[in-house]
């Protein structure tokens, strides 16, 4: 009979190793941007909250389908732009569900210090950021310029934000990054030619200007740059008409932008549930499958 207790202890010790190792195999993920990270949603005309169904949350459960046990640490603050993510130490006003407080750091630098503090756990980071540095130039008579001038920003400030985290963070971290939906071309719907003109315009910035800078800065880290502008149909052509309830005859990019986006409703330009749902699986596709998925 003795003999047999070493037996049947090693049989449980068995048994439990798929959920010890089960466990052991969950990495963070960080989550860094604007309030696109932050998950935030509009509940009408200029107003909104951030909420748990931004593309960070959602992304935890993609991942999980792919064999990635992901925590979910989430630094994402609305309103910043490549200059105050590595420079505004004040409270964030728009913080993310959950998200860590760092009153007193930048968000790059809170997220380096948890960087240092678990390397080697983190297996990913998302970053957002750039739209709100040429948000206003939607307002201008010519835009295009506007945007390019803001592009060069972009690329310095970005550069020494990705820089600092794949430093930080390691080489073997799976950086994404991620750019937006043409809301812009939500503008459409109003009639107006100069709402049209604009709408026109925006894919063009994006296409040319906003897109290739981001995908280089990215990549100029080894990182993943998903264009999101283009899965969700932006570049499409404006002849191609759909109809939209209660909009009528669309173009059928613009009847997409109205399906994920609050801007043909709200002229907000953040996201429905479903579009962060659309970004989420986008940086899914990016994992590796593991353990079989």
């Amino acid at each position: 009979m003795p003999t047999r207790l070493p037996l049947c202890l090693a049989l449980l010790l068995a048994l439990g190793l798929p959920a010890a190792a089960q466990a052991a195999d969950r990495d963070y993920y960080v989550s860094l941007g604007d309030s696109y990270a932050a998950g935030y949603q509009a509940t009408g005309p200029g107003t909104g909250k951030t909420t748990r169904n931004g593309y960070a949350y959602q992304l935890v459960g993609e991942a999980r389908e792919r064999g990635h046990r992901l925590k979910l640490v989430n630094f994402g603050c609305g309103g910043e732009t490549t200059t105050s993510i590595l420079k505004r130490k004040t409270r964030c006003g728009g913080r993310s569900p959950g998200g860590p407080n760092h009153d007193g750091r930048t968000q790059v630098a809170a997220a380096e210090r948890f960087l240092r503090r678990h390397r080697g756990e983190v297996s990913l980071i998302t970053v957002s950021i750039g739209g709100n540095d040429v948000t206003a130039c939607a307002r201008e008579a010519d835009p295009v310029p506007c945007v390019a001038t803001a592009v060069t920003g972009i690329k310095e400030n970005g550069g020494e934000l990705v820089k600092r985290l794949r430093k930080a963070a390691g080489k073997k971290t799976r950086i994404v990054g991620i750019t937006y939906p043409d809301v812009i071309l939500g503008g459409w719907v109003s009639g107006q030619q100069a709402d049209r003109d604009l709408a026109a315009l925006s894919v063009v910035a994006f296409k040319t200007l906003i897109n290739p800078a981001l995908k280089e800065l990215y990549e100029s880290v080894k990182g993943r740059f998903v264009d999101v502008t283009a899965a969700t149909g932006a570049y499409g052509p404006l002849e191609a008409m759909t109809t939209l309830a209660p909009y009528g005859e669309v173009p059928v990019p613009v009847a997409e932008v109205c399906r994920i986006s609050y801007y043909c409703q709200f002229r907000d330009i953040h996201l429905r549930t479903n579009g962060y749902g659309l970004i989420a699986e986008l940086i899914a596709k990016t994992l590796p499958r593991r353990n079989g998925y």
